[in-house]
């Protein structure tokens, strides 16, 4: 879209147009945003949804961690929610937080071990912010968001706010249905805060040590110093691990231009070079294929893949 600033309404955040994203994505690919919004705070981004123009399409980013941002860049507006205000936490009761949905998983698992709270550890193990959680129930270690989420304050495209709980019933708030990395989360709503419910009190000394232990698995098992963006696929339904399916197929270390999978871990593709977001989301569809052809498993794209392409009319569309 030909957007300019006279398009949209006043803030006192930052808006901008034509803004690459490549410098913002783990993966560090990606091509331009028709404009960028980073609101000062919820009512900034209230006020501008009201007054936005509804045919400006709106795209909801936080850490840009698990995402493929495409080439041909994004369209309309992205809104950006990470860091600063939107980072904020605080203590509810004993064991439980508050979080704005820009806030790092990381930055959530070690607030909670300062506090004494138990059973939000795995956090440290989840790239990306609490925000991007809410729709794909994101987890490691044997637990995910579901297992901990009490409530989850949304505003929808018109600015309204709306309250998710995963279990409201009789509360007046709305239900969400979490699943393995998947939810029935509203794709038009935008998450602002979330409430999570710990599962203990610990020593926070304790609760750190388990942090630190987690890490360092992680550290042993993940290219997390590369140029990467998560987890790629999902595990099947099967309960087969979709890194041994894409290992059975021989698919670690293959290569498309500057897009590798990893040999450290083959479920995480990596940029280790100059690729481009084609050449990434290319090898991803690759990987399904041959995982397909060996297994007759189609594996689920856990990385959102959001934007337009550019000049790719070969990529599948799965």
């Amino acid at each position: 879209m030909d957007l300019t600033l006279a398009d949209f309404p006043a803030v006192r955040g930052r808006l901008s147009l034509k803004q690459r994203f490549a410098p913002y994505s783990w993966f560090r690919v990606g091509g331009t945003a028709d404009a960028l919004f980073l609101p000062a705070d919820i009512a900034d981004l209230q006020d501008f949804l009201r007054n936005l123009n509804p045919d400006i399409p709106v795209l909801v980013l936080g850490a840009c961690s698990n995402v493929i941002i495409r080439d041909g860049g994004v369209e309309g507006v992205v809104i950006r929610l990470v860091g600063g205000y939107w980072g904020e936490i605080r203590s509810e009761s004993d064991r439980e937080l508050a979080a704005r949905s820009g806030t790092l998983d990381a930055k959530i698992a070690m607030f909670s071990a300062k506090q004494g709270i138990e059973g939000l550890e795995f956090f440290s193990g989840i790239p990306g912010t609490i925000g991007a959680a809410v729709h794909t129930n994101a987890g490691c270690y044997g637990r995910e968001f579901k297992d901990v989420v009490t409530e989850i304050r949304a505003m929808n495209r018109f600015g309204e706010d709306v309250t998710f709980a995963p279990y409201s019933r009789s509360t007046g708030k709305r239900d969400v249905q979490l699943k393995y990395r998947s939810s029935d989360f509203p794709d038009d709503m935008i998450v602002v805060e979330v409430k999570l419910r710990g599962s203990g009190i610990n020593h926070p000394l304790t609760i750190e040590n388990s942090i630190k232990e987690l890490k360092e698995r992680r550290e042993i098992s993940q290219p997390i110093r590369e140029k990467t963006g998560g987890s790629t696929f999902a595990n099947p339904e099967s309960g087969q691990s979709a890194w041994e399916l894409i290992d059975q197929a021989g698919c670690r270390g293959m290569q498309v231009g500057g897009a590798k999978v990893s040999e450290k871990h083959c479920n995480f593709l990596t940029n280790a070079g100059e690729a481009t977001a084609s050449d990434i989301e290319r090898l991803g569809v690759q990987v399904q294929e041959k995982v397909f052809d060996k297994s007759g498993v189609r594996l689920r794209w856990e990385v959102r893949r959001i934007g337009r392409y550019l000049n790719v009319p070969d990529i599948e569309r799965k």
